[in-house]
């Protein structure tokens, strides 16, 4: 039954036909008829096992015999690097058949020149695979072959590691005697008896290796022994044959951790006696300066902490960084122990441990209490015997503070129910009740309301009269919720009456402004951060205030694509008119994000796209030169209802047309046939054709053409379009010298010449050696138009330098 099942396993792989027919069934005369009929005896399958992987795993010797005469390779072409498969599938199976069939079969694909000694993809040899599997015959088989004993896989491990590891002791016991090193280390340092220490069945193998000459104290590469491994996994009476062997107790790993700060870190209570017994040093630091009893404290072992409180241990010594062992119990480090955790405090607390011990943060254990314990055991127990909830850390925060911002409404209160929240915003809790230096930055309101924390606030604000508190920067709680887009803490906040026009100090921003900015939030909890705002709406101004650079509400949920807040904020009265301190409407900042729906929503409700900023650019400007196709439809859409439609240049005389780049271009020129508008010039005389020309807008340049764009208007620099395509002047005044030859003139007429400045351009430099003026940048293929600084008049040339040529003859 477990061989069908096996070989089940196998098919779903793709196994060959012959697999599959004869050899699971372990059916030597069928695997004979199917090699008469010319079967492929060669033939891998989806993992690139062949049908001797199958009879090897299987153990039977007669299909064996037969596939390998029948001229399966084992040492030429594919077969020659897996020839050690076979063998390891002969192992893998030890559990389910007999060891004598194994032996046979490793036997016979040995005789038949099957390499004894090759490797896996990991490095593994035949020697692991039955060290690992406890095959002793195999094992003293391969040992008589001469195979290498010490030979390590990809990670450094010999057989007798792999064998220690597994517990297989018998095989152990045959490699150590045929000469094995027991203190090998594989690629992390660890020796066989590190793997010893550590494994479940290792037991005897330990006894072995240590009777056999194995180091006791031999370090890993992070500095661990064999002592410290058993630790790790609660070894107990492995610890006990490793310290009567002659092994360190107070050894230091990497860290500077001993085995019994291990054994304290992972609540290893006989293991921490024994080592105690032992006479190891409670006293020693660890890791960060740590003592065991602050481990087991922060891990919440209780039976570990009253282990190492009766051996004396001072209580009240701090670590590196000035934390009690209450400290690391109130952190409350093991979520899954914190019940235990609750009574490592509880026993630190009864053997007199300091309340009020302060670290170097100047944090009290009820600080950390206050941001760690979710149902107040901890902080109820602390306040009880005299902590002061007052006291504040070195940033002027107290336990108040960490409690808001970690949510812990059963703290909040717990500590209300011991003195009023206001009175301790008041004062410090220590003797510098006037030291501003100790008054925190933000308020717990502002804490609980940027992290979220509804249920906090709900005791907050019953406590706390002044809602409105700012932080450094002038925002308020209600500011920093509705920038979050927390809503269950915007609707406690505006019930208790926070108010919504309080501006911050930098932008002057209010709470409606900052519902609909944040970029980051979902669109729905901006919707309903300003639909609990709208019924204090005091009307326009309200809906319309606006910040330090004059934006409004709905310009901003206009730029962050808000598109149920814009709806909601037009419904309210919102006017899509106003500008900014750079004449911008909501409808400039929709063309330039692309946010189609926005600004459908401003067209809905009649906002003006011929409407100018402080630069004359209109929204049709800055769609068409930042590609957004989409809302340049709509807008010139909204163009074609206008009856008398003016040329939109700005300030520099540039059109839509000139802004646009290919896709946006084209679309301007669908909807447009006046030639006037197709060969209108900015302020350096160009028109759209000399634009696309010189960007190199293949099918801009067509469709202008075919629209009937001049090809002989010239710029202010006196280029045609043809030749604004050069990249500098020089280039353009060689390019008009040779048209002008290529040209049919009359006979009589003169050759015609450049004016001599231009020929002679570089004659005046007293160098005699020729120089030429770097080449411009060029926009690349794929480059935005986006930046309102790719288009310039006059190419960064000096006045002097202006071409002087008269190729605006042709």
């Amino acid at each position: 039954m477990q061989v069908r099942e096996t070989g089940m396993q196998l098919r779903d792989l793709g196994m060959h036909p012959l697999s599959e027919g004869s050899i699971f069934n372990v059916d030597p005369d069928e695997v004979r008829s199917l090699i008469f009929k010319k079967e492929d005896v060669n033939a891998q399958d989806n993992e690139k096992r062949t049908p001797l992987h199958a009879a090897a795993y299987l153990g039977d010797a007669e299909i064996i015999e037969l596939l390998i005469l029948s001229g399966m390779f084992l040492k030429r072409g594919v077969m020659y690097k897996s020839c050690l498969c076979h063998i390891h599938f002969c192992h893998s199976c030890s559990v389910d058949h007999l060891e004598v069939r194994h032996i046979e079969v490793v036997k016979l694909l040995a005789s038949h020149g099957a390499e004894v000694a090759c490797k896996d993809k990991k490095s593994y040899t035949p020697l692991h695979a039955a060290a690992s599997s406890g095959m002793i015959s195999v094992v003293k088989y391969l040992l008589d072959l001469g195979v290498d004993i010490n030979e390590p896989n990809a990670y450094g491990n010999t057989p007798l590691h792999v064998a220690c590891y597994n517990g297989q002791d018998v095989v152990v016991n045959e490699l150590i005697e045929c000469g094995a090193n027991v203190n090998q280390v594989n690629e992390k340092g660890f020796a066989p008896l590190h793997f010893t220490a550590a494994s479940r069945h290792g037991a005897l193998c330990l006894e072995l290796l240590v009777c056999n000459g194995a180091d006791v104290n031999i370090k890993s590469k992070d500095g661990k022994t064999p002592l410290h491994m058993t630790a790790i996994h609660g070894r107990f009476s492995r610890s006990q044959a490793i310290i009567e062997n002659g092994a360190e107790i107070d050894c230091e790993d990497k860290n500077g951790n001993t085995p019994l700060h291990i054994a304290a870190r992972y609540g290893h209570e006989l293991l921490i006696n024994t080592l105690i017994t032992n006479r190891a040093d409670t006293a020693k630091r660890g890791v960060h300066g740590m003592f065991p009893l602050h481990l087991a404290a922060l891990s919440g072992f209780s039976d570990c902490c009253r282990k190492l409180l009766s051996s004396g241990f001072d209580i009240d010594t701090p670590d590196d960084f000035g934390r009690t062992c209450l400290h690391a119990a109130a952190a409350g480090g093991n979520l899954e122990l914190f019940n235990n955790g609750s009574r490592c405090l509880f026993a630190l607390v009864g053997s007199g441990a300091s309340v009020n011990d302060l670290d170097e943060r100047g944090c009290t254990p009820l600080h950390y209490a206050a941001a760690s314990d979710t149902d107040g055991k901890c902080l109820e127990y602390l306040l009880r015997n005299d902590a002061n909830p007052g006291i504040r850390d070195n940033q002027g925060y107290n336990a108040v503070h960490y409690a808001s911002a970690y949510g812990h409404r059963l703290c909040l209160e717990l500590i209300a129910s011991e003195t009023p929240l206001d009175v301790l915003m008041e004062t410090s809790g220590t003797d510098i009740l006037n030291d501003s230096d100790v008054r925190a930055p933000v308020s717990p309101l502002h804490l609980s309301a940027y992290h979220g924390h509804h249920h906090a606030m709900e005791v907050l604000v019953q406590s706390l009269l002044d809602l409105d508190v700012r932080n450094s920067h002038g925002r308020t709680p209600l500011d920093l919720a509705a920038f979050k887009g927390h809503v269950e803490c915007v609707d406690v906040l505006i019930n208790q009456g926070a108010s919504i026009l309080v501006k911050d100090f930098t932008l002057k921003r209010t709470p409606i402004h900052a519902a609909g900015m944040d970029l980051d939030l979902v669109a729905h909890k901006s919707y309903w951060v300003l639909y609990l705002l709208h019924p204090l709406f005091t009307g326009i101004v309200c809906v319309d205030i606006q910040d330090g650079n004059g934006q409004t509400p709905l310009m901003l949920s206009v730029l962050s694509g808000h598109t149920d807040c814009v709806y909601s904020l037009l419904n309210k009265g919102a006017n899509v008119e106003a500008k900014d301190k750079w004449g911008r409407t909501a409808l400039h900042r929709g063309a330039v994000t692309g946010h189609e729906e926005c600004v459908e929503a401003l067209l809905q409700h009649s906002a003006t796209f011929l409407v100018r900023d402080c630069k004359g650019r209109t929204p049709v400007h800055l769609s068409a030169a930042c590609g957004h196709i989409g809302v340049l439809g709509g807008l010139l859409h909204a163009a074609q209802s206008v009856e008398t439609l003016p040329v939109l240049t700005d300030n520099q005389g540039y059109t839509p047309l000139h802004w646009g780049h290919e896709t946006s271009a084209l679309l301007v020129l669908e909807k447009i046939t006046d030639r006037n508008l197709i060969n209108a010039t900015n302020a350096a005389l160009q028109t759209p054709l000399h634009v696309a020309a010189r960007n190199g807008l293949t099918v801009v340049v067509q469709e202008l053409l075919a629209k009937g764009a001049s090809v002989l208007a010239v710029d202010e620099n006196g280029y045609t379009p043809a030749l604004a395509c050069a990249p500098n002047k020089d280039v353009a005044d060689c390019l008009a010298l040779i048209l002008a030859t290529m040209m049919p003139v009359p006979p009589c007429a003169p050759a015609p010449t450049l004016p001599f400045s231009a020929i002679n351009h570089y004659t005046t430099s007293p160098s005699k050696s020729v120089t030429f003026d770097s080449l411009p940048v060029l926009r690349g293929e794929h480059s935005s138009y986006c930046s309102f600084n790719n288009i310039s008049h006059q190419d960064n040339y000096k006045d002097e330098e202006l071409n002087d040529s008269d190729s605006e003859t042709y």
